[in-house]
């Protein structure tokens, strides 16, 4: 699994013009499910993003996690990160999970992040949204847990 985390001072996510989700200061997080994942990758994946240590402290480094800042989360989905970009002109979307288990996964991710954080907000798997954000920094990150094989 994949997660594109983007530090931000706001986010905001529409469907067909209705906000589905928006934080203030915290973490965007685009995800994208690949062909074998599993629950443990989403869990895993979660717990990078809530212990990951992207906020400054007092003396400016980055050292303080998400629940440590008292920031919100932003789930959005996103298969176009598991494209291949590796030859040719057009991504090809081979290693993206199909539909069904990346809604699954995606809405176990949401559900863990719900437990520690229920204020968690997301966009709408599968819809055309559009996102808006102010990237604090810019601060952005790519993670990424490995498939199981």
């Amino acid at each position: 699994m994949i997660a594109l985390l983007q530090r931000v001072s706001e986010a905001a996510v529409q469907v067909n013009g209705e906000t589905t989700g928006e934080i203030g200061h915290g973490i965007l997080a685009l995800i994208g499910v690949e062909k074998g994942d599993g629950e443990a990758q989403a869990e895993r994946l979660l717990e990078r993003i809530l212990a990951y240590r992207i906020f400054p402290d007092a003396e400016g480094r980055m050292n303080l996690d998400l629940v440590q800042v008292g920031g919100g989360l932003l789930l959005v989905s996103q298969f176009t990160l598991a494209a291949d970009t590796g030859k040719g002109n057009r991504p090809s979307f081979t290693s993206a999970a199909p539909p069904d288990e990346g809604r699954r996964l995606f809405d176990h991710v949401v559900a863990r992040a719900r437990r520690v954080l229920p204020e968690t907000a997301t966009g709408r798997f599968g819809a055309d949204m559009k996102v808006r954000l102010v990237n604090d920094g810019p601060v952005t990150f790519w993670l990424q847990v490995p498939p199981a094989a």
